[in-house]
Parts: C-alpha cells; sequence; structure tokens
C-alpha cells in the first residue's frame, strides 16, 4: 500500500516528470523530505536534507551574436533565428575571414573518402552541405560521419576556425532544432544557416545549394570551392544556464557506538526527463514522461526502506543513509556530486552502496543484480538471502554502470545494483503508475532490507574487490571496434573527458590510465568533450597503439594505449 502511493505521486502529472531544476522535482523532493520525517528519518548534520549542486541545464543566446557578410563590396546583415542559429556547442567569440565550401565535411579514410583532401581550410570558415552524397541515410556508408558535432571535430582538427552547417530549409524559423542535451564546448565557431543564406553567399561562384547537392549526389562526392569575393564575420554569445538541483539526504544512526560511525548507503534516484527531451525514446511525441518504473519504482522502495528499518532500527548497529539522488538522468550528477564534493560520510567509512533503479516491472521472477565482483562476500549473502524470496536471480560482476551505483564503486566502495529489466515503456510518456508490479517490487524491497540489515549487523565489514568483466564488453556501442575500458565522468564539466575509473586488466589500465585522468589527446587528436573521445575511438583499430595524452595533477602525462577487438 505504502508503494503503491508513493509512486501513484511521483508519477503523476502534478510532477511534470520530475526534470532537475524544475517545480516538478522539487515537490518530489519535499515529498521525500515529508516521508523522511514521518519515519524519524533524521538530516544528516546540520545542513537539512538537501544537497544542492548547480548544473547546466540548456543554452540561450546572448545579445552578441551576429552574422555579416561582405560579398562582392556589398553588406548584408543576416536574421538571428531565421537566417542563422549557433549550435548548443559552438563556441564563444568573434571571427571574420574567407569562407571555403568543404563538400559535406567528412573525413574517413576508413572508407576512403575525404572532403578535405584537396583543400587547406586552416584559419578559414568552412561551409558544410547538408548530410553526405548518400543523403540523411544513417544505414549506409556515411551514417556513422554525419552526426554535426562530429564534422564540427572534423573542421576543427583540420584548422577550421569556423564552421557552417547548411540547412535543408529556406528559413530556420520554423525549424526544430532535438538538443542533445550536452552543452560542452566543441572547440569551434558553428552555426546552422538556412539555404536561403548559404545561396545569398553562393552567389558569387554562381553555384546554389540545390545544385551542389544534386553533383554531390551524382558524383558521389561534394564540390569543394573557395569564395574569393565573400568575407564573413561572426560573432557569437551561447550562454550557459545554470540551474540547481538537490539530493535528498536522510540518516538513521545505529546503535553501536563504534559501528556507527561506519555507513550503509541505500539510493535512488528520483529524477526523471521532464516532458522529454534528448533522452526520450518517444520520438515525436511530446508529454509528460511519467517514470513511474524509472525511478519512482526505486524511490518508493527508498522510502518503504526508510519506513521499515525506521520501525527496526535497533537491529541496525551501522547507521544507514537514505540517498534520493537528483541529475541521474543527465550523468549521474547528484551521486557524483556526493562522493566528490560532499559525502555525508567519510568514503573510508562508507561500507557498501545498494541502488534500487528500476526494480517495478519484474517478468517471471527475474531479477538482476549488479555488482556482484566488487566484494567477494556479495554472491553468498546475495543467493544465501534469496532463497526466501525465490528470485531467479541474474547476477552481474560489474560494479560500473548507467545508474548511480557507479560514483560509488568508483571510490573503491562494494556496491549492488537492484533492477527488473528495460520494458517498451523505458523513456517514454507511457512509463505510468499503473504498469508497475507492486507486488513483485516489495519482494525485491524485502530482499535489499534483508541484505541492509544483515550489513548493519555483522561485526565485520565486507571486503572490496575490483569487479573482473570479462565477457561483458558486448555491452558497449556497436558502432565501436576496439575496446579500451575506460570510465567517462559524465558530472565533470572540464575541456577534455575526465575518467571515473578504469576497468581492471583492460588496456586502459595497462596503458596507465587512471580515474581521476583528463583525457585531452587521443590518436593525434584534440580532445575537448566525450563527443570527440567517442568519435575518435570509432576510428582505432585493434592492437594498434595510439599515443593518448591525460592531464593529471595539472600536468600532460603521454601515454601508450593499445585498444584490443571488441567481443
Amino acid at each position: 500500500e505504502s508503494l503503491s502511493k508513493h509512486i501513484k505521486y511521483l508519477a503523476s502529472s502534478e510532477l511534470e516528470g520530475r526534470r532537475s531544476g524544475t517545480a516538478g522535482c522539487e515537490k518530489a523532493a519535499d515529498y521525500i523530505i515529508a516521508q523522511f520525517k514521518q519515519y524519524g528519518v533524521k538530516p544528516v548534520g546540520g545542513d537539512g536534507f538537501l544537497q544542492g549542486f548547480e548544473f547546466i541545464a540548456g543554452v540561450k543566446q546572448g545579445q552578441s551574436t551576429t552574422l555579416k557578410a561582405k560579398n562582392n563590396g556589398q553588406d548584408v546583415e543576416f536574421q538571428l533565428a531565421q537566417d542563422f542559429q549557433p549550435y548548443n556547442f559552438s563556441s564563444n567569440g568573434s571571427v571574420s575571414g574567407q569562407i571555403v565550401l568543404a563538400g559535406y565535411g567528412i573525413s574517413a579514410p576508413g572508407i576512403n573518402y575525404d572532403d578535405y583532401a584537396k583543400i587547406d581550410v586552416k584559419d578559414k570558415i568552412v561551409m558544410l552541405l547538408p548530410f553526405s552524397p548518400e543523403g540523411n541515410n544513417l544505414n549506409g556508408k556515411f551514417g556513422e560521419y554525419l552526426a554535426a558535432r562530429r564534422k564540427a571535430l572534423t573542421a576543427r582538427e583540420h584548422g577550421a576556425k569556423a564552421v557552417l552547417f547548411i540547412s535543408e530549409a529556406d528559413s530556420l524559423k520554423d525549424v526544430r532544432t532535438r538538443d542533445d542535451g550536452n552543452y560542452t564546448d566543441a572547440g569551434i565557431v558553428a552555426l546552422r544557416i538556412s539555404k536561403r543564406t548559404a545561396n545569398e553567399l553562393l552567389k558569387s561562384v554562381g553555384k546554389n545549394v540545390d545544385g551542389l547537392q544534386k553533383s554531390g549526389s551524382e558524383a558521389g562526392v561534394g564540390e569543394t570551392i573557395t569564395l574569393n569575393k565573400v568575407n564573413l564575420a561572426i560573432s557569437t554569445e551561447v550562454v550557459r544556464e545554470m540551474r540547481k538541483t538537490y539530493n535528498v539526504l536522510g540518516l538513521i544512526e545505529g546503535s553501536d557506538e563504534k559501528l556507527k560511525k561506519e555507513v550503509i548507503v541505500l539510493g535512488a534516484h528520483y529524477d526523471h526527463l521532464g516532458m522529454g527531451g534528448a533522452e526520450s525514446l518517444a520520438v515525436g511525441a511530446e508529454g509528460i514522461h511519467h517514470g513511474a518504473d524509472d525511478n519512482a519504482s526505486g524511490t518508493a522502495g527508498l522510502l518503504e526502506l526508510a519506513r521499515v528499518l525506521g520501525e527496526n532500527r535497533q537491529t541496525l548497529r551501522r547507521s544507514v543513509l537514505f540517498a534520493a539522488f537528483s541529475g541521474e538522468e543527465l550523468g549521474l550528477l547528484g551521486s557524483s556530486h556526493y562522493v566528490n564534493k560532499s559525502p555525508s560520510f567519510p568514503l573510508n567509512q562508507t561500507v557498501a552502496m545498494l541502488n534500487m533503479d528500476m526494480i517495478g516491472r519484474m517478468k517471471n521472477d527475474n531479477l538482476v543484480v549488479g555488482g556482484i565482483g566488487t566484494s567477494p562476500q556479495w554472491k553468498p549473502i546475495v543467493e544465501g538471502l534469496n532463497k526466501a524470496r525465490g528470485f531467479v536471480l541474474k547476477l552481474q560482476e560489474d560494479g560500473y554502470g548507467p545508474s548511480d551505483h557507479a560514483s560509488f564503486y568508483g571510490k573503491d566502495i562494494p556496491v549492488l545494483f537492484f533492477f527488473t529489466g528495460v520494458h517498451d515503456d523505458y523513456h517514454k510518456p507511457s512509463d505510468t503508475a499503473d504498469r508497475i508490479n507492486v507486488v513483485s517490487e516489495q519482494a525485491v524491497v524485502t530482499l535489499v532490507q534483508d541484505i541492509t540489515t544483515k550489513l548493519a549487523g555483522q561485526e565485520a565489514r565486507i571486503e572490496f574487490t575490483k569487479a573482473k568483466v570479462e565477457g561483458e564488453r558486448r555491452q558497449m556501442n556497436s558502432s565501436f571496434r576496439v575496446y579500451v575500458g575506460s570510465v567517462p565522468d559524465y558530472a565533470e564539466q572540464v575541456e577534455g573527458l575526465k575518467l571515473s575509473g578504469v576497468r581492471p586488466d583492460s588496456p586502459a589500465e595497462k596503458a596507465g590510465i587512471k580515474g581521476g585522468d583528463i583525457i585531452v589527446g587521443l590518436a593525434g587528436k584534440t580532445i575537448k568533450s566525450v563527443y570527440d573521445y567517442t568519435y575518435v575511438l570509432q576510428e582505432l583499430k585493434p592492437n594498434e597503439t595510439v599515443e593518448i595524452i591525460v592531464l593529471r595533477d595539472g600536468q600532460k602525462v603521454s601515454l601508450q594505449l593499445t585498444p584490443t577487438a571488441r567481443q
């Protein structure tokens, strides 16, 4: 009954999908606090229940964003949002100079294609035709090269100081751009321009976009042209908007004078997708994403554990911290903030972290339990206590993964991750409360309760081990030919890619790469974001050694990385 009540409220339309930094998310936090108080769960220290942190929630255009051209001696000024629009990932600044049409902006040695082969774009402004010679065919040979960010990286690495992406629309006024949710500066000024704007620039060489697309499709390669009679001046001011959101933390103090200084963290994220956005899988369908299973189910489980353990607190010799994290959907922001910036207990006094994420849609009694390999004691504990529950356990070794336990595993803390599986309503508005199997969820919560009670009551704390994940590499993105074993820290806004850790016995570990390193170069290319890293990884070949440059304690360190074949 309690579980059902919690899920119905948290997944209700009133909370509008609980997106981090919104009023709906704050209402969810207020609800969690009210339940903690009712169950006798106390604030941690003198800071209350809330642990706030800021994040980049979006971008807007500043006052100084302009695009002007001198075309055959005539001055032309273009209109923001109609003729041109900076990308969310654009750098800020003012650039001016000559324009070079660089075909489709694709450089792909692997398929023997390079729009940059016969042109020098150093210190030029590059203009690119839409998509590829095969159009917007994601399944064709150019499919993995179509992303604007990848084309921006390619232009940047060829020395261009700005890149213009031609739209197929005559005006951008009614063109809706899908926000990818990541606002990391790509290291180059990047604009989308309308077809009409492009034609205005191209008329100096007697060309137009339709003709160039037709010839590119027929020839299988884009034209490259220098627009000698055009000088372009660009100013961009992309303002990144900051918002605040909150972890909600509550404590039941242990009854043992000595052991109460140690803590078991029970966690679940309470944020979801709001009205959708880049993370939504309901393409073209906006609306409230209720997030009943993801993760009102885990949050309700956390509250039920607060209630039950609160009633039996005399059995808890160690302290138990109840952590409802925000920002999980944006890259584990809340749990990363907790472990890196503001842990309520010293991390070396944190015995274990048990995470519940999507525990409400069980099928055939199957329960996934991740992190089994992070302590030698986990398997006998989980299997032993499951005898009373009767779940068909799907045990996974890895302590990393796409939820908040990964932040704790990166700090050498034993973790468990409870999950009942993906379903067709995942990240869609149809993930509603009426689809939750409350009976099976209650049984999952009872198993987590049993494990917590055992950990909190026994004299010795469990040991930590690095999990062996051989055989789980198949879960990686299928566009990668290679395996490296690096684990990105998506919460850190840095220039480059910060790592939260590396997998044991992986090529990354063998190269000497460590958690906390910031990757700034790979295979001769500059790395400014996770996107850059991803695109360069896609070009690497198994067993070919490349240089990787990391920042470690403020110093650049050059290492030799030999990726292996992806299994």
